[in-house]
């Protein structure tokens, strides 16, 4: 059952519905009745960081932002969901909000997510941007993957750090830690010939967590893929330059919208 609340929280309308054994939340922004768009964040992130993308695409589009078990909104079980455990949750949601096949907008960890999703459920994937996509195989350890995510820090707007640190205190150290050691472990590369829809590969040109050339071999692996750089921009493209992301995503919407 869905239910959205009246009223806006974080600039967003706020959705529940009963799902995967929990409640799941997502918020959403864009008027009723116009072509769908499914954000899944990456890891510890909630909707809220979606939010500069979704008023760029809300005249055009109704944006969806969905917390995964655990993280943001929604509670998740004691012991946190792998990767397959976080794509089988959203394929559920996404049959029981009637969204399915709908443009997939994800970012960093999200990318894994909805990549798996493709392996036991490509009738759900619709158009995908794969925003950031992680884990970098020729880094993929947790030391490298942390100091690249220092790294990344300067390159973001202010504003994100308090965002993210919100959302990391909201879903805990033990839950973010385990959920790194899942995506460290999920080897995407392997699974990208199972995204059988139009797919673009965005990549900030100043970000240090993702390189150029593994966004390349993302992109290179993907049936139907392309890469999309964004100069001067760094990790969190749906947040800190949404207006070249939304620009990169509008086309994929239905009649290119």
């Amino acid at each position: 059952m869905r239910t959205l609340s009246r009223g806006r929280q974080d600039g967003f309308a706020p959705e529940f519905t009963a799902v995967a054994g929990t409640r799941a939340h997502a918020g959403v922004l864009g008027p009723v009745g116009a072509p769908d768009v499914v954000c899944v964040p990456g890891l510890g992130c909630s909707h809220r960081y979606f939010l500069p993308l979704a008023r760029r695409l809300a005249p055009d589009a109704r944006v969806a932002a969905v917390d995964l078990p655990g993280f943001g909104r929604t509670p998740g079980p004691g012991e946190p969901l792998d990767v397959r455990g976080l794509s089988l949750a959203l394929a559920d949601w996404l049959r029981a909000t009637g969204r399915g096949g709908s443009l997939l907008v994800a970012n960093s960890g999200g990318c894994q997510v909805v990549v798996d999703l493709a392996v036991h459920s490509p009738d759900l994937v619709g158009p995908v941007v794969l925003v950031s996509p992680t884990m970098d195989r020729h880094a993929r350890s947790r030391a490298r993957q942390l100091g690249r995510l220092l790294a990344d820090i300067p390159r973001e707007r202010p504003s994100l750090n308090f965002v993210i640190a919100r959302d990391y205190l909201t879903c805990g150290p033990r839950r973010l830690a385990v959920t790194l050691r899942h995506l460290l472990e999920d080897p995407v590369e392997r699974k990208l010939h199972h995204v059988r829809t139009p797919a673009v590969v965005a990549r900030g040109a100043h970000d240090p967590i993702v390189s150029r050339a593994w966004a390349a071999e993302v992109a290179s692996l993907l049936p139907h893929g392309r890469l999309a750089e964004v100069p001067g921009a760094g990790h969190a493209l749906n947040y800190s330059a949404a207006d070249a992301l939304a620009a990169i995503t509008r086309p994929l919407l239905p009649d290119g919208a």
